[in-house]
């Protein structure tokens, strides 16, 4: 079993003991279930299978785990709504044994991750995607948090062009900056706020491995109300180019609002390519093919 591996400066030390005891203290009653790393490329939360049917989820930096009271909140009224399966919290955990945080128990749910890029994708996945993005836009937005990611892009605007610079050399940052100064005219969101999920890249998305239908979106961390425009992100981070045309016409956009949605793949992928190199290969390669998508 490959051992948990830190990503982030200030990482807390997290293993399986660690969360054997966390169990005991707080959790009896599934103390006695097998616990299990999960190997994954996620970089906000380490998880590990517990028995059979669930998982732990811990935080792995403060940010993350300030997002934790929000999701063990707002999953359980999300997850009714929604045309595929979610995380919904089972048990609230609390600091001890040295770990700083909340941390949650959920149920574990199967999948794979998307095939990206080699043409195997279905225009049913496409729809599956855009379907899930309706309908989570049509929750009731009663008392909802604000999503960071929902707001303008603006505030972006000097770490995005800070982030292109650091990228001379590795993308063609004259395109990226034209890109991104059309993405900034773009006019507004103009209606009401609406529920985002406001990070649906590939690590949390799962696809049912025998029909290739979405079958569950995970890691709501980002959540909240604002522009809806921050969730077609997802047509660059988990389609195929051929089926790009197939997801805009099923979510409905104007071409303002996808033209934002551009803008926030391209800020959130330069971001995550100019801290990701060297850290972790999975997202620094997947927001490297993200940028080329846009630019291509």
């Amino acid at each position: 079993m490959t051992a948990p591996r830190k990503l982030h400066d200030g990482e807390p030390d997290i293993d399986a003991g660690l969360v054997r005891e966390l169990l005991a203290d707080q959790f009896p009653e599934w103390a006695g279930l097998p616990v299990r790393y999960v190997e994954s490329d996620g970089t906000s939360n380490m998880l590990f299978r517990l028995g059979d049917d669930l998982v732990v989820r811990l935080p792995r930096t403060p940010g993350s785990a300030a997002d934790v009271p929000r999701e063990q909140r707002w999953m359980r009224r999300l997850a009714p709504e929604l045309p595929v399966a979610v995380p919904a919290p089972l048990g609230a955990g609390a600091p001890g044994r040295g770990y700083p945080w909340p941390w949650s128990v959920y149920r574990w749910i199967p999948g794979v991750l998307p095939t990206v890029g080699e043409g195997v994708q279905s225009e049913l996945f496409a729809r599956d995607l855009a379907g899930f993005v309706r309908a989570l836009q049509r929750v009731d937005t009663a008392g909802a948090p604000a999503a960071d990611r929902g707001k303008p892009l603006a505030p972006r605007d000097a770490s995005t062009r800070d982030a292109i610079g650091r990228l001379d050399g590795v993308i063609d940052t004259a395109a990226a900056l034209a890109l991104w100064e059309t993405a900034l005219r773009a006019p507004g969101w103009a209606g009401p706020d609406v529920w985002v999920h406001a990070d649906p890249e590939p690590g949390n998305v799962l696809v049912d491995p025998v029909s290739g239908r979405l079958a569950a979106v995970i890691d709501f961390g980002c959540m909240g109300v604002g522009d809806p425009a921050v969730d077609l992100i997802v047509a660059w981070y988990v389609l195929d180019d051929a089926l790009r045309d197939t997801f805009r016409a099923a979510v409905g956009c104007d071409a303002a609002t996808w033209t934002r949605g551009r803008g926030w793949a391209l800020t959130i992928a330069v971001h995550e390519l100019t801290y990701y190199r060297g850290r972790n290969a999975f997202m620094a390669d997947t927001a490297a093919r993200v940028v080329g998508r846009l630019l291509g």
